[in-house]
């Protein structure tokens, strides 16, 4: 069933009245600290701080979130609410997120007042402090911003090629693999460094896709969370692994790339990752996309594995509004439906603003908190700005 105009301006009317009534006005009320700068990312249902640790990966989230907002409503200059709160986080940032000794590295988090607490063996608190620094050097002309962008850009590239720098151990019987989540979020931060109609580092960019190209298997009809070096299935549980929220996410990633370089192959592709991944995940008793799944059946060993994760979802609500845009194909659009009634009606909290997080198989809230170490002000308002901006570019070009 296509849909009409009157439809789509009232999802579109939905999701900005969402994104600037209920979710970014909870992190502007809640999360800044005015004594020490940056944000509260601990954040119970009502807003209230129950733990004063930052987590920096989501600390810059944040800054590029509050970036994208004032860029997107007011252009780079001038001052906003937005840009207000991007400049503590980022003043917080620089001041205090990279490691004294070694600039290459940002910590995992820190107590309040900037000091260190947790220092992770992975690149993704680097990878989001690149983010922030770029969006942010957007929104201010701040040109050392962007120049800590790029430089610790070199330093992302070089822990992706070889992770031992992070400290991790190679043991030589151990099966060398690669994941899908390291270069998913290089194809995006390389948009996020380029910036609006920008190119560049498409070496990396083509680096990027022949390894994800390696977790998409035709053959089972399945993107492969963790794959051998070679590319080849491994039969372990986490060479069985299916994430399926991680895949949907990357085929958008994919899709915008694609649709960038005008290529229809990747395109496709893109496609693929995204119908083969929510048909596999959807839990089609009690609804909702599983977190983890194993591709032979088996028991997942994430005890996690079958509850429902905000994340997902709002990934899977751009990857469809973006697949009806480019396809004008129907199914896509019912597909969008579907996660959208769920979504709303489990995870968006009308009394106190934002969303929960974390529900159980049967879609049973499980942890009333709104911010964690984990969860922060990005997934919601990115997918909620993303779905409203797509849906206005269908409806300004006529299409139904």
């Amino acid at each position: 069933m296509a849909a009409d105009t009157t439809q789509l301006q009232s999802y579109q009317s939905q999701y900005h009245s969402e994104l600037y009534e209920h979710v970014l006005p909870f992190w502007l009320k809640h999360s800044i600290d005015p004594l020490h700068g940056g944000f509260f990312n601990n954040l119970d249902r009502d807003g209230k701080v129950y733990d004063t640790k930052k987590h920096m990966w989501l600390q810059g989230r944040q800054v590029w979130m509050m970036s994208h907002i004032h860029n997107d409503l007011h252009g780079p200059g001038g001052e906003s609410e937005y840009l207000k709160a991007a400049k503590a986080g980022a003043t917080f940032l620089r001041n205090h997120a990279r490691v004294a000794d070694n600039p290459r590295r940002v910590y995992f988090s820190l107590h309040r007042d900037g000091s260190p607490h947790f220092l992770q063996r992975k690149m993704f608190s680097e990878c989001f402090y690149v983010m922030a620094m770029a969006e942010y050097a957007r929104a201010t002309g701040d040109e050392g911003a962007r120049e800590e962008a790029n430089e610790l850009f070199e330093a992302v590239m070089d822990y992706a090629k070889d992770p031992s720098l992070l400290g991790r151990p190679v043991y030589p019987a151990s099966t060398p693999t690669i994941d899908l989540a390291v270069p998913m979020i290089l194809l995006n931060l390389v948009d996020e460094l380029n910036g609006p109609g920008g190119s560049g580092h498409e070496d990396i960019c083509e680096w990027c896709v022949g390894q994800i190209r390696k977790h998409v298997r035709p053959e089972l009809k399945l993107v492969l969370e963790c794959v051998g070096a070679d590319g080849n299935p491994v039969d372990t549980p986490e060479g069985r692994l299916i994430n399926p929220g991680h895949a949907i996410e990357a085929g958008w990633f994919l899709m915008n790339y694609g649709k960038r370089k005008g290529d229809a192959s990747l395109i496709k592709m893109a496609l693929e990752m995204i119908d083969w991944s929510f048909d596999f995940g959807w839990d089609k008793e009690h609804g909702g996309i599983y977190y983890f799944l194993d591709r032979e059946g088996y028991s997942p060993i994430q005890l996690e594995w079958s509850m429902k994760l905000w994340w997902p979802h709002c990934e899977a609500l751009v990857a469809f509004i973006m697949a009806y845009e480019e396809t004008g194909d129907s199914q896509y659009l019912e597909k969008f439906r579907t996660v959208h009634d769920y979504s709303f009606e489990h995870f968006s909290d009308k009394k106190h603003g934002e969303w929960f997080g974390y529900l159980d198989r049967m879609g049973n809230v499980t942890h009333r908190f709104k911010g964690g170490p984990y969860k922060g002000c990005f997934h919601v308002p990115r997918a909620l700005f993303l779905v409203e901006k797509t849906l206005g570019s269908i409806l300004g070009a006529g299409k139904k």
